[in-house]
């Protein structure tokens, strides 16, 4: 009997910048809009060639939602991410998101006016994740918030400027 052929897929690569103030008693995360404007997640797009991915994530949280901080150099956390719905031309994609905590220290006006950043307390920020998207996808969305608290208060290592 033969073997099954396995086929090896990766999906695309993205980086989001998990914008916080505060410490894991006061917590809060900066969400904004989608392109859409339907659903709340996290400054996030494709990486950069001439940038790091933590580079390419504070680059996100600086055009979506106009802020600046300190960007941890490494990720703490890899999520899935969909775009496209099932039923309309090009379908569902997958995206494979790293994610980079950001201590969000100042507030600019975003590049991206739409976004409409807003910050939630974590119990806000994981009910809104969750609202109009897939169980499996919101799941996901709501675990980086749990991680990223978990991390909050996790003694610090060096943060890039």
């Amino acid at each position: 009997m033969a073997s099954p052929r396995i086929t090896q897929i990766a999906l695309p690569l993205q980086v989001a910048a998990v914008c916080y103030r505060g410490n894991r008693n006061a917590a809060e995360f900066l969400l904004v809009n989608t392109n859409g404007g339907g659903k709340w997640t996290f400054p996030k797009g494709a990486p950069a060639s001439h940038l790091s991915h933590a580079q390419a994530a504070e680059r996100e949280a600086r055009e979506e939602a106009g802020a600046i901080g300190a960007i941890e150099p490494r990720h703490f956390h890899l999520y899935l991410h969909s775009k496209g719905v099932f039923w309309q031309e090009g379908g569902v994609q997958e995206f494979v998101v790293k994610a980079f905590l950001m201590e969000v220290l100042d507030m600019q006006r975003p590049d991206e006016t739409l976004r409409n950043p807003t910050w939630f307390s974590p119990e806000q920020a994981k009910r809104i994740l969750a609202t109009g998207r897939e169980v499996k996808y919101a799941r996901e969305m709501q675990a980086v918030v749990d991680r990223a608290l978990d991390r909050i208060s996790a003694p610090r290592i060096a943060v890039a400027r």
